[in-house]
């Protein structure tokens, strides 16, 4: 009963970890959204008839979280909505607390946030990203006295919110960064019910020796005390992870303002908080007063952390080589507005992958993202969105200071936290008529200060800004060897460079672009035309589709076979570095961005492991591959249906395992069995030279990790046909679930044969009573898409109707098919 008891406590604490009530309820139906501005709020509260002007413009039924740009982002023909959008609701409210305080907690809403009880504005919040709160209490009575509460509104309550997000020189992130600056209520909002004691923050310090036997643990608390209360009384136990109280206190407070002391302990041999084992210690606590009693917990870890000068990542004392992804807020169908539920899915599918650091990029995230951190043993960077453009004047400033205090303040119990980052790409202008260095240097220095005065225990960081690499504790350079610049072979000398310059070093951003369902049979032709040797940073304009050097990025095929090889040179490296503190990956899921229009996904940063939809591509498999225990084992190429080549040729089919040894299968004849050894690149030593035969192959792969077996089968054509440009091209009906159909475009010569390294924009259109599943930002979901191997992919909505889709590409007739 106690296990089921506190399985219940955790389940109902884990999201509201810093304000948590007696009463906090998720706000998520019975929303009506508005994709413009109002007059004034007059007009989302006035009384409506029928037929009526009044009823002009007209709202659409929602559920929070939701983005103004959830489909927009990605939409290849027109620019994301940057403007005001509106919110309502009807309330009934109900507190239980005799004078208790009715709030709304906003755990993120974006950019600019105003709320309305009725007619009278109650709140403001400028940020995107941090958590804020709106007292409503004052506002709800006051309308609660009126006729038109219970003529017009029936004993309900009128909430209207208005969110924007247009461009503003003067706010934080610049337009100018690789991300769309959403709109809209796209995180959880709260209906919270306090007494008018409560607690705003519980600040829980938890450290601990190298060595791990001694632990200490530091409590303070801020109290929200609107109504002046006098006195009150805090009682706290640390409880373990079996439920075992540890210490427990209790004191008497008479002065209720401030940031006050409330427990300082000591905890000898504590349970330490790992990646491997995240380990957390529940502090419960109870406030006590004549406004009511307010309860709360937080989950504390007792980890040490260093970053050794000139070396690698310690954690509790012994090395951690930090083996990490990035982040960022968004996904298909929804963009921001991702749910619990998606969240969830994909910080496990990074643990899966090997992860134990993330980066949160380029803002504070959600409170959900942090706890499955802290839960799951993934180490975090994560930092405000002073992002690119510049440096504005006061207003501007004074937002980035805020943001870093709140998110400092908000965040800093978990455990899963080791770095604050006061920026990204600060070296770009572009906002404002002055560049000036010594300015951002001196506003960077400014933060850097902040954030050690508000917590000295976790280190800082900023990543590409060499002019001030020196300020923060921690610096990452730009090295994009094989992508931006240089041959991924440079990446060691690279890194080994850029090391020698700065005191920590950790390498956050790396990889490429790869467009999911794209193969390639030579993926690193190009490189031919790439000089090596050099610096491997990204510099001016090479993340442009025009002009500048030979790269990769520019020049090559954007397959997945040449990320594939990046990849995992890249991991054969970070092997055999013992001074590298780690690096991480950019980014472990494609996602939109407003500069990138003319990628192959229109609109789409696609440089993740896995789509935006969290369809695998190949490259995940290649860190399992690396990172795992677990035995696993990957024939490369699952969505390669066609390989080519010449009769009799041989050639080179890759796995991806983490086991010791593995036997390969060609249509049922065994060609030998292989060693993994990391170094012997590619594919760790595990690669085959196989005589395909023309038409149906089935390649089959049994690999062995002590006493387990892991086992993958892959079923292709291989083509021997040549073929000459595409001529023609021919759609048709692949697959039906449901009311969902599945077509897909091929591309051939004037002879028949598929081009299997066609490349053509492809344009899908639909005619009838359906709609096309576009505007997910993926390879089978976007109506403008490049050709992946010949060919493209995109599904119809049917809706029980009859339906026309239709392809066109420029130079080639235009097809049709009926469903």
């Amino acid at each position: 009963m106690l296990k089921q008891a506190r399985y219940i406590i955790l389940v109902f604490t884990l999201f509201t970890s810093q304000l948590f009530a007696q009463q906090s309820v998720r706000l998520n139906n019975n929303w009506e959204f508005l994709k413009q501005d109002l007059g004034g709020i007059w007009e989302a509260v006035r009384p409506v008839g029928v037929g009526n002007p009044e009823a002009s413009p007209i709202w659409q039924k929602v559920s929070l979280p939701h983005c103004v740009n959830a489909e927009d982002a990605v939409d290849p023909d027109v620019n994301y909505y940057q403007g005001p959008a509106w919110y309502r609701t009807q309330l009934k409210i109900d507190n239980p607390y005799q004078g208790g305080r009715t709030i709304l907690h906003f755990e993120g809403a974006g950019q600019k946030t105003e709320v309305y009880v009725y007619s009278t504005k109650v709140a403001t919040h400028v940020g995107g990203y941090d958590e804020w709160t709106a007292d409503i209490t004052d506002a709800v009575a006051a309308f609660q006295k009126t006729d038109v509460y219970l003529k017009q509104f029936k004993g309900k309550v009128p909430v209207s919110i208005r969110t924007d997000n247009s461009r503003d020189l003067e706010m934080i992130p610049s337009d100018l960064s690789d991300f769309n600056v959403y709109g809209g209520i796209y995180r959880y909002l709260n209906l919270v019910y306090n007494p008018s004691l409560s607690v705003d923050k519980m600040f829980a310090k938890a450290e601990v020796d190298a060595q791990g036997k001694l632990g200490k643990l530091t409590v303070k608390t801020r109290l929200y005390n609107p109504m002046g209360i006098a006195g009150a009384t805090v009682q706290l136990k640390l409880v373990d992870l079996a439920g075992k109280i540890v210490a427990k206190t209790e004191k008497e407070l008479s002065n209720l303002s401030g940031d006050i002391d409330l427990w300082t302990l000591e905890v000898k041999k504590p349970q330490l908080w790992s990646t491997d084992k995240p380990v957390q210690y529940h502090l419960q606590y109870e406030v006590l007063s004549a406004a009511g009693n307010y309860k709360g917990e937080e989950k504390i870890g007792f980890r040490n952390i260093e970053f050794v000068e000139k070396g690698p990542f310690n954690l509790n004392g012994k090395r951690l080589l930090l083996r990490g992804t990035h982040r960022h807020e968004d996904h298909a169908g929804v963009a921001a507005a991702m749910t619990e539920g998606m969240i969830r899915e994909e910080m496990q599918m990074m643990k899966d992958m090997g992860v134990n650091f993330i980066r949160l990029g380029h803002y504070q995230q959600s409170r959900i993202v942090l706890n499955l951190c802290d839960s799951l043993g993934i180490l975090v960077w994560e930092e405000i969105p002073w992002c690119r453009g510049g440096l504005g004047g006061e207003i501007y400033k004074q937002q980035a200071r805020r943001m870093l205090t709140n998110m400092v303040e908000q965040h800093f119990n978990h455990p899963a936290i080791i770095i604050w980052g006061m920026g990204n790409e600060n070296d770009w202008p572009g906002d404002f008529p002055e560049f000036d260095k010594e300015k951002i240097r001196t506003f960077m220095k400014e933060l850097n200060d902040l954030s050690h005065q508000l917590d000295k225990s976790r280190y800082t960081a900023i990543r590409r800004c060499d002019f001030c690499s020196d300020i923060v504790d921690v610096y990452s350079p730009s090295i994009w060897a094989g992508w931006y610049r240089g041959a991924y072979t440079d990446y060691k000398k690279a890194s080994e460079d850029e090391f020698a310059k700065v005191k920590r070093f950790l390498h956050v951003e790396w990889g490429g672009d790869s467009h999911a369902l794209r193969h390639s049979e030579n993926p690193d032709k190009a490189l031919s035309k790439i000089k090596t040797g050099g610096s491997a940073d990204e510099r001016a304009g090479d993340a442009s589709l025009y002009g500048g050097a030979a790269r990769i990025s520019k020049d090559g095929d954007w397959s997945e076979s040449y990320i594939a090889n990046l990849i995992d040179w890249h991991l054969k490296e970070q092997e055999n570095m013992p001074w590298l503190s780690g690096t991480a990956y950019w980014p472990f899921k494609d996602f939109s961005t407003p500069i990138r229009p003319e990628n192959p996904v229109p609109y789409v940063n696609q440089k993740g492991v896995v789509e935006r939809d969290f369809t695998k591509k190949e490259s995940y498999y290649v860190f399992q591959s690396y990172w795992t225990e677990k035995p696993m084992v990957h024939i490369y190429g699952h969505t390669w249906p066609v390989r080519w080549g010449d009769e009799g040729e041989e050639k080179m089919v890759k796995i991806y395992s983490n086991c010791t040894d593995a036997e390969i299968f060609l249509n049922g004849k065994s060609f030998g069995s292989k060693k993994r050894n990391s170094q012997d690149y590619p594919a760790a030593g595990l690669r085959w030279n196989l005589p395909f035969v023309k038409g149906e192959n089935t390649v089959k792969v049994i690999a062995k990790k002590g006493k387990e077996t892991v086992t993958d089968e892959n079923k292709f054509t291989y083509q021997t046909e040549k073929w000459t440009k595409p001529a023609k091209m021919e759609l048709k009906k692949i697959g039906q679930q449901g009311d969902v159909t599945t077509v897909e475009v091929k591309l051939f010569d004037d002879k028949g044969i598929q081009c299997l390294d066609a490349v053509n924009l492809i344009t899908f259109g639909l005619t009838g009573d359906g709609k096309l599943i576009d505007n997910q930002g993926t390879s089978s979901g976007s109506r403008k898409v490049q050709a992946y191997n010949g060919r493209a992919m995109i599904s119809v909505n049917l809706n029980k109707g009859q339906n026309t889709v239709s392809v066109r590409a420029e130079g080639l007739k235009t097809v049709f098919i009926a469903l």
